[in-house]
């Protein structure tokens, strides 16, 4: 059996949030995903990767701004990693 990685990064902390960004890695050999190779997510929420079988298995930790610091650009917030064995 091979783990198959789904990152989304959502545009808030809800599960059901539209997706801004992603990331795929396939460690079944299956494909060979790359940054930017669609213009697509693979899903609009993280509730339809659950619905197509996918595992979510860590939700980054919900950290306010720093006072001051509320609208500066930074890191993806809302990241949740998925996985599916093959």
């Amino acid at each position: 059996m091979k783990q198959q990685v789904l990152v989304l990064y959502l545009d808030n902390s809800a599960l059901d949030a539209p997706v801004k960004a992603w990331a795929f890695y396939d460690g079944t050999g299956k494909t060979n995903p790359t940054t930017g190779d669609s213009d697509l997510p693979p899903y609009d929420s993280g509730v339809e990767a659950l619905r197509d079988g996918w595992r979510l298995f860590q939700a980054s930790q919900l950290i306010p701004p720093y006072p001051g610091h509320e609208y500066q650009t930074s890191f993806l917030k809302h990241e949740f990693w998925f996985e599916k064995l093959e």
